[in-house]
Order: C-alpha cells, then structure tokens, then sequence
C-alpha cells in the first residue's frame, strides 16, 4: 500500500518553457536555439545545464545564476508554470490519506517560490536545501526521511530515468515514470525503464487510480 507520494519538480510538476526561455533571452541567443540544444544534450544523457555551456562556451553556470539575481532577471515561478493537473491531482491524494511531498533538484530559491504558490502538499523541499543532489542516494535517503512511510510504501514520481526510476529503485522505493517534458517522452519506451519502473503515466491524475487500486 502506498502511503507517500514524493514528486519531482522540472516537468513533474512545472513546465521548463519559462524557465529556459529566461536564460535564452539572459544570454541574447535566440530561444528556439536554446531550446533545440537542450534537446540535443538530453538525446546524448547529459546534465541540462550542458546546453547552457554549449550556447556560451566557458560559461561559469552558479556566476551567471548569480548575475542574473542581482541583475533582478533571476527565477520566478507562477500559476503559469504548473502544469494543469497539479492541483486537483494532489488535492485528490491528500483526500485519499495520502502524504504528499515535493522534492526535486532545484534551488533553495525555487522552493520558496513554489511555497508561495500554496501547493496542496505536505512538505516541499530542493536539493539546494538539502545540500545533496539525485541521483547519489543521499538524497533518496534524505527522501525517506522526510515520507514517514517504509521505502516500499513509498511513490517516487519523476520524468528522468536517471535522477528519478533507476536510483528510486535502488533506494528500495517505488517508482512511476511520468511521459512528460524531452526526458519523458525521450525514455518512455525504453525497455529498462518500462522494466524499472513500477507504474508508466501520462498525467498525474493517474496517480489517484493507483491508489485506489
């Protein structure tokens, strides 16, 4: 039986549209250009931010974050950046009894921002936070921590057969592997992950229905 349900956050729950289309503008290079080479180093199982090294060669990634903060061009996250199943698929869990947790690798700035959007869940936290990223185990141990729920109880929901399936699986969890955002729909048919992963979705509103099952 599932008790927790712990969800990634870039293209779990938020859409990358914004959040890239702010470093192509930041960077003055065409978005489509950025957007195409984000695609490029998820097709090769490279770190996203490698599209950012590749539009500007020597680029220090954490300085350039910085400079876009202190420039008042930094993150920002609204209602816009949810995806439009969020709400009513976490308020339907929580009706259900289940824990609801957001945790992902993200900034400690982004999960301010996404607790000021008032989510319906029980805990929000980033790797930023945490200070320990996916996919070393140290992360899905702080995971567990925070799920009050034993490993096989647990539901870890994400997009990135990498960072999310295979090292929530190596934790002892469960996992379901969402077709959502280039990693979703990259990896969806792949057999090791259709393997690893305990449920396949489309929306997370399916997840109400494995729980009820």
């Amino acid at each position: 039986m599932i008790e927790t349900i712990v969800l990634d956050i870039g293209e779990t729950i938020t859409r990358d549209d914004r959040y890239w289309a702010s470093w192509a503008d930041w960077l003055d290079i065409p978005r489509h250009t950025l957007s195409a080479l984000v695609g490029a180093v998820v097709a090769r199982g490279q770190d996203n931010a490698e599209a950012l090294r590749l539009a500007r060669p020597g680029i220090e990634v954490a300085a350039e974050y910085n400079a876009r903060e202190a420039a008042g061009r930094g993150e920002s996250l609204d209602e816009s950046d949810l995806y439009d199943d969020v709400r009513p698929a976490l308020s339907a869990l929580r009706m259900l009894g289940v824990r609801v947790v957001v945790a992902g690798n993200q900034t400690s700035r982004a999960a301010q921002l996404l607790r000021d959007l008032d989510l319906p869940a029980d805990l929000i936290a980033t790797s930023g936070e945490w200070g320990v990223a996916k996919p070393r185990p140290e992360f899905f141990r702080r995971v567990l921590d925070v799920a009050q729920a034993a490993p096989s109880a647990t539901l870890y929901v994400g997009d990135h057969p990498a960072n999310d399936v295979f090292p929530a699986k190596a934790a002892g969890l469960r996992a379901a592997h969402i077709r959502r955002g280039p990693w979703g729909h990259l990896w969806a048919r792949d057999p090791e992950v259709r393997t690893a992963a305990d449920w396949r979705i489309d929306n997370l509103i399916q997840l109400t229905d494995i729980i009820e099952r």
